[in-house]
């Protein structure tokens, strides 16, 4: 299906002009059709040969009803634009063409309608001239006469020729859709209607909205029931639960809902300079006040007054209800950080200078330093691929920047530690994200680097430049007493008298200062090294006997000794439990 909206000055045809190419009728309320204009959104819908089903949602063109006219505009990617033969351009013309050039709205077929009543020509070149420089340059013109059915079949021409340069939407996307009209059925409950862009909905189909979980009854799609639908499409939806207009229904868990969001804000030919402190938002169906905080020229933050699901790259409106400018609304970041500190705007200004409202992974992490995976593909960049200057950890995403800078801090956090409570363990990596403030171990492991290693789920520092005093003499006394017979451990007794007692010992065996292959024997660190210097001296393969005549050692020390090499690969066990050197 494809989705088509009118737009142009009130009592210019617009109506009249889809009843003409559709033979329904659009105005729904009987005050619309006795007083000749349209009040709230109309719909309509035919087969035209070569696009296929096109529904068109007839928005009002009185200035009154604006956000009605907007809430029609808003997700609808193409347009019928309407001028009259016999009116000038009027106000509520530039007001809608402003909107859709704000909208960013570029396939269109601009209608000269009444070519009954003047000659179209003149009201044709007025309006192209004013299309020329908005997003629907180019557009094709036509003359029309809904009345007598002159051009009709060169205006389906035009649609069908328009409608087949539109993009196809993907139907795999999150569902979002815009509410535009809820009422109530006798027996059936809630019924709403929007215009679907993306996405899938079938019956059965779980969506939420501010007001909770709503499970999807029956989809109705050009007045008849179907299995499902895929957008671009215009759907009813019968759902449990309540639902208004301007409400957004959404598939679960997949859009990030933000009341704060940072925007690039362009001029139209409706609105230059600085929007007013409040002026109203306009995205979908909804019309909201906001909070309007310049950043820069061209940049601000806005506060909404309840949450809204958005985007990186969504186009929005601001209007001045009291003077009717209009400002284009580019999302950059709907989930900005705090502006805390003095000097914070200039700083976040500074950061999105560069910023268009594309989705771009390494810019955003580069802007952000350390973010969640999913919060970035809920505001709509993709997180599943690599990109330069971008570090993976676990569910989260670093900064190459970021990383650098942790790292050093992790470095001086460690060495800090070990400083104030050096008999104390070392840091693990949950302690160390905590120091840290960053969120879980798997980020603490990604910028543990030199000089700092993980021993047994610990952080330590590989040089021995931090080992205290009380260590190194503790190990210089060991070394004196190994002098002789370097593989003659010694007893517990002995270790406490030469001051290796277990905090010292531990800490000592942090540093890489001792060997312990098992508990209770300490050796030298070297001490793996010097036996293999003298097993290599053994016939092999050698028993583990003969392995301890040749360390003159006890078998205390011997066999964990061996099953130590063993571990690192430097002897090998045969089946007749005797070794020999790799």
């Amino acid at each position: 299906m494809r989705v088509v909206a009118t737009a142009g000055h009130v009592d210019h045809g617009k109506s009249a002009l889809v009843r003409a190419l559709t033979g329904g009728e659009p105005d729904r309320l009987e005050e619309e059709r006795r007083r000749g204009l349209s009040i709230e959104l109309g719909y309509a819908w035919t087969t035209l040969p070569g696009a296929g089903e096109v529904a068109f949602v007839d928005v009002p063109g009185h200035e009154r009803f604006i956000t009605t006219t907007l809430a029609g505009l808003g997700p609808v990617p193409a347009v019928l634009f309407v001028v009259a033969a016999d009116d000038p351009w009027m106000p509520q013309a530039a007001e809608h063409l402003a909107a859709l050039d704000a909208l960013g709205v570029d396939r269109g077929v601009l209608a000269v309608t009444r070519a009954d009543l003047a000659d179209p020509a003149p009201a044709r070149e007025r309006a192209l001239d004013q299309l020329s420089v908005t997003s629907l340059a180019g557009a094709r013109a036509v003359a029309v006469s809904a009345r007598t059915g002159d051009g009709l079949a060169e205006l389906r021409e035009a649609l069908v020729e328009m409608l087949a340069t539109l993009p196809q939407p993907s139907a795999e996307v999150p569902v979002r859709l815009w509410v535009d009209r809820s009422f109530t059925m006798p027996g059936a409950g809630t019924v709403v209607t929007g215009t679907l862009p993306a996405g899938r909905v079938r019956p059965g189909d779980g969506l939420t909205s501010l007001r909770g979980g709503h499970r999807v009854r029956v989809v109705h799609s050009l007045g008849r029931a179907v299995e499902e639908v895929t957008g671009t499409a215009r759907v009813a939806l019968n759902l449990s639960g309540d639902v208004e207009r301007g409400d957004v229904l959404v598939t679960p868990g997949a859009w990030e809902h933000t009341e704060v969001l940072d925007v690039r804000l362009g001029p139209t030919r409706l609105g230059r300079g600085d929007p007013p402190r409040r002026p109203l938002l306009h995205v979908g169906s909804a019309a909201l006040p906001v909070h309007h905080r310049p950043l820069a020229e061209g940049l601000a933050r806005l506060t909404v007054e309840r949450p809204l699901p958005l985007r990186v790259g969504d186009r929005l409106l601001l209007r001045d209800p009291g003077t009717r400018r209009l400002w284009a609304v580019t999302v950059l970041d709907p989930a900005p950080p705090p502006l805390r500190r003095r000097g914070a705007a200039r700083l976040r200004a500074a950061a999105l200078a560069d910023a268009d409202g594309r989705a771009d992974l390494g810019a955003e992490v580069a802007r952000r330093g350390l973010v969640e995976a999913e919060l970035l593909t809920r505001i709509g960049v993709p997180a599943d691929g690599a990109a330069p200057g971008v570090v993976r950890a676990g569910g989260w995403l670093l900064s190459t920047a970021r990383l650098a800078e942790a790292a050093r801090e992790a470095a001086a956090v460690v060495r800090e530690h070990a400083r104030a409570a050096p008999l104390e363990p070392a840091l693990t990596l949950p302690a160390l994200a905590e120091r840290l403030g960053l969120p879980g171990p798997e980020v603490a492991a990604a910028v543990v680097h030199d000089p700092l290693r993980v021993e047994a789920g610990r952080v330590v520092e590989a040089a021995a430049a931090c080992v205290p005093a009380e260590v190194v003499a503790a190990v210089e006394a060991l070394s004196a007493h190994l002098d002789a017979e370097p593989f003659a451990a010694p007893t517990a007794a002995e270790l406490e008298a030469l001051g290796l007692v277990p905090k010292v010992l531990a800490a000592a065996a942090r540093a890489g200062l001792v060997l312990r292959p098992a508990p209770g024997i300490v050796l030298l660190a070297d001490a793996a090294d010097r036996a293999v210097e003298v097993l290599a001296t053994l016939p092999g393969p050698f028993s583990a006997s003969e392995a301890r005549q040749a360390l003159r050692t006890s078998r205390r020390v011997a066999l964990p000794l061996l099953v130590h090499l063993d571990r690192t690969g430097r002897t090998r066990r045969l089946p007749d439990d005797r070794r020999h050197l790799t």
